[in-house]
């Protein structure tokens, strides 16, 4: 969400952004289409790790996900230039995610949870998801399903010390990450 001059909110609606993970060309395409290198992709049962720089950006220097089917979440843990940090742990988004052969897809589902570990858990962009639902941007099935996998994060999250890796872990769900 934006604001504007008057000091008014004003929402960018679109429909649901859809990304992609090619394992063999070692490559992410973002939402806008811009092609991406990955230095890492890590096929488990639990889904699929991806580590990838984030050249030119003057605040990010590189994240890594997880795409994490059964929870219908991409876990990503962010990587911030000296001075550019910010005050959370882990972004999630609500996704549909899907695969076929070394291609994996997924559509974002409007919103999203930011993990400060041992903290909180804040979910943002209901006012996107409801506006997408409004505007016929997205079924009403698949804005239950993204409202009902947020309450279940969130619970699991809050009722795991507000630690979201400790949550999937007890699902059975291993996430690992990079040494920082």
């Amino acid at each position: 969400m934006t604001r504007s001059a008057a000091g008014t909110s004003q929402m960018h609606i679109h429909p649901p952004k859809i990304e992609y993970f090619d394992l063999d060309a070692k490559s992410n395409t973002d939402p806008k289409g811009h092609l991406r290198g990955v230095d890492e992709y890590r096929l488990t049962r639990h889904g699929l790790y991806m580590f990838r720089p984030v050249p030119g950006h003057s605040q990010l220097s590189h994240f890594e996900s997880w795409l994490l089917p059964d929870h219908g979440l991409r876990v990503t843990r962010q990587s911030w230039h000296p001075g550019q940090e910010r005050d959370y742990d882990l972004y999630l988004d609500v996704v549909e995610i899907s695969s076929s052969g070394p291609v994996w897809k997924t559509v974002d589902l409007y919103l999203d949870l930011i993990v400060r570990t041992g903290r909180s858990v804040t979910v943002l962009d209901t006012d996107e998801l409801l506006a997408a639902l409004d505007r016929g941007l997205i079924q009403p099935h698949r804005a239950q399903w993204a409202l009902e996998t947020t309450y279940r994060a969130v619970a699991g999250i809050a009722a795991h010390g507000h630690d979201a890796v400790r949550w999937l872990a007890a699902q059975g769900t291993v996430t690992t990450w990079r040494r920082r």
